[in-house]
């Protein structure tokens, strides 16, 4: 279990709080590139923030904070106006430093204006996702994983729908395994799953290896850290906190090219998946059955019915649950190299090549073998580390 003021700190996102300014640290998903490429603005909720997601007439893609610092009118009414945006409500125009570039009612040759600075943050794109870097100066790059870098790989976004709890409990899910026989193939989601099956964790450069072994199948596959779940099936799944009880979840899914050659993909496209609601009942499991067709809504369940942040302190941990404890563990760990005025876990500046993920399936029955790339997790991890630099908390 957790005390209560320790589940606060790996929970909370809100700005000045220590999970907050870690998550600060890294580029995190806002919006598709093409979605905003056609709607040119949308509200956005990031790390407890309301936001504005705009792309200029310029061509540039700009977040800005929603309130107006003039009355504190919303921006997202507002329209684009050349290389800025104006408030709906008496017009002051910013660009997409937060700079504010006229106010219409002042007198003429008023330098009011340059006093004024809206929150604003950058904005960058990478496998057709746009990212926001809310922490501070100078900003890291954007790591090269493959699911947003790989030349090769046709790629397509899903949004699914917001969940009504934190980050940290999808987070967790993705280092317990144990819940595939249980949750997924007790539901008919995973049949070869089985309770006796077994379950190993490796810290690495950028997160958690988990090693699931089954009876009929074995798999591998990283959790990236913070808020991804590198997972199997030509996905990466993103866990977008938007505040301390809602959490935004993006699928970044690719299709590699057969003989390896590029992908001229001008345009990577999105799709809102619908809501899962109503996926559970007074009604007991005949319902849960009926309604829990797929794995996203059965976990769903799972995050969401644990409560909007759960008590952990209320938890008895078991010997399975270790990959929790170290994912927990990792969180504290980063939190304190914050505090301490390091970059956190992951964080990389200098130029590197695309990082290829360890990802391994066999299916014993069937004999299909799915492994990329070919070399072991530690051979992986000692190279990242070799050609970036020591990365704190790694377990090297």
């Amino acid at each position: 279990m957790l005390s209560a003021d320790t589940n606060a700190r790996i929970t909370q996102v809100g700005p000045g709080t220590p999970a907050g300014e870690l998550l600060r640290r890294y580029w995190m998903p806002v919006v598709p590139k093409a979605e905003l490429d056609e709607v040119r603005m949308r509200p956005v909720r990031l790390l407890g923030e309301d936001l504005v997601a705009y792309k200029d007439d310029l061509g540039r893609y700009g977040l800005l904070a929603e309130q107006c610092p003039h009355r504190s009118a919303s921006l997202r009414y507002g329209r684009i106006d050349g290389e800025g945006l104006r408030c709906p409500y008496h017009g002051w125009k910013f660009d997409l430093t937060g700079a504010c570039l006229d106010q219409p009612a002042e007198p003429p040759g008023s330098t009011y204006k340059d006093s004024i600075q809206q929150t604003a943050y950058p904005v960058q794109e990478a496998g057709g996702l746009l990212f926001a870097y809310m922490g501070p100066a100078p900003a890291p790059l954007i790591p090269r994983y493959d699911v947003l870098a790989r030349e090769d790989w046709e790629r397509r976004i899903e949004i699914h729908p917001v969940l009504e709890c934190n980050w940290v409990q999808p987070m967790e899910n993705a280092v317990d395994p144990a819940h595939l026989y249980w949750l997924h193939g007790y539901t008919g989601g995973a049949p070869s799953a089985s309770p006796d099956d077994s379950n190993e964790f490796e810290p690495f450069g950028l997160g958690i290896y988990k090693s699931h072994i089954e009876k009929n199948r074995t798999e591998a596959h990283p959790l990236v850290f913070p808020n991804i779940l590198r997972g199997p099936g030509h996905v990466a799944h993103f866990r977008i906190p938007m505040d301390d009880t809602h959490t935004r979840i993006m699928y970044v899914l690719y299709n590699p090219t057969p003989d390896g050659s590029p992908v001229h993909q001008e345009t990577v496209p999105y799709q809102y998946i619908g809501a899962v609601k109503e996926a559970y009942d007074d009604q007991g499991m005949a319902r849960f059955r009926h309604h829990m067709k797929s794995f996203a809504s059965q976990d769903a369940m799972a995050w969401e019915t644990q409560g909007a942040v759960v008590d952990r302190e209320k938890e008895h941990l078991a010997v399975s649950d270790k990959g929790i404890i170290m994912f927990r563990r990792m969180i504290e760990e980063q939190i304190i190299a914050v505090a301490e005025g390091q970059d956190p876990l992951g964080v990389l500046r200098e130029p590197h090549d695309t990082i290829n993920f360890y990802i391994k399936q066999i299916d014993l029955r069937s004999g299909d073998s799915i492994s990329w790339p070919n070399q072991d997790k530690r051979s992986f991890a000692l190279s990242v580390m070799d050609d970036h630099g020591p990365y704190r908390g790694s377990g090297q």
